[in-house]
């Protein structure tokens, strides 16, 4: 075996390597795009869905809330609360509403936001097509 590497080898190398990854990285983007379900989801993209993501981000919900993993740790997951309370939009809109003023001493708590009743609406009608997104069984549990 000859124990000097070559400037033609390590070019040689470099070439083939390259090749093996281009031809790697266009075979699993082909394998990709043919394993990911077509989804459309535009039609459930409603004006109250725009309505309520716009008040979701207004009042940063994501400093203490994720969305489907995303976001502060702080307080429960939101992309399956509408599932969590038994597709009840009423009882959501009834939690948002129930909070104190002021809080709950002692206790982390979310605020009170004194929403009317379209802003209830519209946020409940945007967990609920968060809900609906394939997550493929993320977060694992129910509770997020």
């Amino acid at each position: 075996m000859q124990e000097v590497f070559t400037k033609s080898m390590a070019r040689n190398i470099y070439y083939g390597g390259s090749m093996f990854f281009v031809l790697l990285f266009l075979a699993l983007t082909f394998d990709t795009q043919g394993a990911l379900p077509k989804l459309d989801n535009s039609q459930n993209l409603t004006e109250q869905v725009a309505a309520g993501k716009r008040l979701w981000e207004e009042n940063n919900c994501i400093g203490c809330h994720t969305l489907l993993g995303e976001g502060a740790y702080f307080a429960p997951e939101l992309g399956n609360v509408y599932k969590r309370f038994g597709e009840n939009k009423d009882a959501i809109k009834a939690f948002i509403r129930s909070r104190p003023v002021e809080g709950i001493p002692g206790r982390r708590s979310m605020p009170q936001f004194n929403f009317t009743e379209e802003q209830l609406d519209n946020i409940v009608e945007f967990l609920k097509y968060s809900s609906e997104i394939n997550t493929n069984n993320w977060p694992p549990n129910i509770q997020g």
